[in-house]
């Protein structure tokens, strides 16, 4: 395997757990897992006061399993009125984005349908999209839609369903102002402003708690099975590790006879070995397998 190989590759590599910013999936959800926290970014958003909420499956911690076929809703929480919200971060610039909020709330409609099965049942729905990009190139902090008529402007669906893009490098527009300052400082500025300090606190906090970061170790095995299309990661990561504590031990020869693999293969995941002394046999495991199926 070349160097340029490899460094393509690294960059292919979940982060470490204390790399993770609020703009992280996994930080987000361990973030907004505190219902009061949520509460008040949704009220900052819409503008408006919410009683309560709860999230969809009554559980404190999110949902965070990659083995759905289906959608994969962040956050998604109910408050007092029946209204469903759906929260997502979305970072690097996604074209399908509008696709995928209409995708959003489809999986939320039907979802309500199964459990009322009346169409008149049907809440009001938001899909919300925190981006660390700007969708729609306006500079705007935040971008709501409702399906509106071509002909006359004044006349609205009324279908109940909102869209919600927020961008983090706003600019322009009237927002409230923790929300101002909670958008600039997930685009990585410092904190400033109640809401915005409180979330850096939570970042913390989530990185000094065991539990969330063994929960961490466990979404990113997840998340590497998932990228490897059902490739079973366990045998090259026992691959690794017999090479790992037999290379150069003598019996390079015997190992490659009993592994089955060529002599050149051997030599690169031992050179992996030896360049790259912080990785682990897992870490190194992906890299192997992802570099197969690229093949």
């Amino acid at each position: 395997m070349s160097k340029d190989v490899k460094k393509q590759k690294i960059s292919r590599k979940i982060k470490d757990f204390d790399e993770l910013t609020i703009t992280d999936d996994f930080m987000f959800g361990a973030v907004m897992s505190d219902p009061k926290r949520c509460k008040k970014l949704l009220e900052y958003i819409l503008g408006i006061k919410i009683t309560k909420i709860e999230y969809k499956e009554k559980q404190k911690t999110i949902d965070i399993s990659y083995d759905s076929k289906g959608v994969r809703l962040d956050l998604t929480v109910i408050d007092d009125k029946g209204q469903v919200f759906d929260i997502e971060i979305q970072n690097g610039k996604n074209e399908n984005l509008p696709l995928r909020i209409r995708y959003y709330h489809d999986m939320l409609d039907l979802d309500m349908l199964e459990k009322s099965m009346d169409y008149n049942k049907l809440n009001r729905c938001f899909v919300i999209f925190i981006c660390t990009f700007d969708m729609f190139g306006k500079d705007r902090y935040m971008y709501t839609f409702k399906r509106q008529c071509q002909e006359d402007s004044s006349v609205f669906l009324g279908d109940e369903a909102v869209s919600i893009v927020l961008n983090t490098n706003g600019k322009v527009g009237e927002i409230n102002s923790e929300l101002r300052d909670a958008l600039h400082y997930m685009a990585g500025q410092a904190p400033t402003g109640q809401f915005a300090k409180d979330l850096d606190d939570a970042v913390h906090k989530v990185k000094s708690d065991e539990k969330w970061r063994n929960g961490y170790m466990t979404y990113a095995v997840r998340l590497k099975e998932s990228q490897l299309k059902g490739v079973k990661i366990g045998d090259y990561k026992r691959m690794v590790s017999d090479i790992r504590n037999g290379k150069g031990k003598g019996f390079d020869d015997f190992l490659i006879g009993i592994l089955g693999i060529s002599k050149d293969y051997f030599n690169e995941i031992a050179g992996m070995i030896d360049d790259y002394p912080d990785w682990t046999d897992e870490d190194i495991a992906y890299e192997l397998v992802v570099g197969d199926n690229d093949k």
